[in-house]
């Protein structure tokens, strides 16, 4: 009995929650080490389920660094990486697009129809969201660096992704988008993920990785920031205590606050249930960022 209202006591202090955020987009961003923990992805999906059958309409959207490296090492191609961006020639873009749409983008959403909910994967070979167009970085002289066909998004498409959510279907999206002459181009996860929750102005938009969040000292658990604002943020990456690759994942979240995204979270797939005591309850785990 005093387990059964234990279990009551927490369905009820997620109602407000669950009333708060129904029928409100929620983009997933999955990347990291964690996809290659299958008991991490296993329950990082099952709380995505969860969330489609109490009313929310979550996007999931994937990169797989680790498994591309992989593939491009089978077929005897060495990675080479310009500015933190993987050079993406046309032996690299064809182990991209194979490795996150055809296995990681299909296999995702074959596990949460083994969850009991509904996935459809969309990406180049089906149907595809992301539209994109190519990368211009420079270096500090102004020369403009090659890297190949790496793109950023640009725009999605809307309506497709809309009747897929109302339709209680989960969206599986690869970090692959299409140019306006439909070719391929590589593009960066996380700012991916920013650029389709900006779009659809999402309620939240999750960053679900090996990482627990931002902390004002990486050495020092106790530093882990569970609230910042976008202006605490910006101060943190000038003080170089944001760095390395969570600058472009802090800058793109940054973006999509100004865009209209209420909420930004920054949570380890690792720990079970993550994504539920980010959302559904009164403290959080991960960092959350606000505008």
């Amino acid at each position: 009995m005093d387990d059964a209202i234990k279990k009551t006591r927490v369905l009820v202090e997620a109602l407000g929650w669950i009333r708060q955020f129904r029928d409100r987009y929620v983009i997933i961003k999955l990347g990291g080490s964690a996809l290659d923990d299958e008991e991490s992805v296993r329950r990082c999906l099952n709380d995505v389920v969860f969330m489609e059958a109490v009313g929310m309409r979550p996007i999931l959207i994937h990169g797989g660094g680790k498994a591309i490296s992989r593939g491009m090492a089978q077929s005897g191609i060495e990675p080479r990486f310009v500015k933190g961006r993987r050079y993406t020639d046309d032996a690299t873009l064809n182990i991209v697009t194979q490795v996150l749409a055809d296995e990681l983008s299909e296999g995702l959403a074959d596990d949460i129809r083994t969850l009991g909910g509904n996935a459809v994967a969309l990406h180049l070979n089906s149907q595809n969201v992301l539209q994109g167009e190519m990368l211009k970085l420079k270096e500090d002289d102004g020369t403009e660096l090659d890297l190949g066909r790496v793109g950023h998004v640009t725009g999605i498409d809307r309506n497709l992704l809309v009747g897929v959510c109302r339709s209680r279907t989960i969206p599986v999206i690869p970090s692959v988008a299409l140019d306006a002459e439909g070719k391929p181009l590589n593009v960066n996860a996380d700012t991916a993920a920013a650029a389709v929750a900006r779009l659809l102005k999402a309620e939240k938009l999750m960053f679900l990785s090996d990482v627990p969040g931002i902390f004002l000292d990486r050495n020092n658990p106790d530093t882990l920031q569970s609230h910042l604002t976008v202006k605490r943020c910006r101060e943190l990456i000038r003080e170089g205590i944001i760095d390395a690759g969570m600058v472009p994942k802090v800058e793109a979240a940054l973006e999509a606050l100004e865009a209209g995204v209420k909420k930004i979270h920054i949570v380890d797939a690792r720990i079970p249930h993550s994504v539920l005591l980010e959302i559904y309850s009164d403290t959080g785990i991960g960092t959350e960022i606000v505008k």
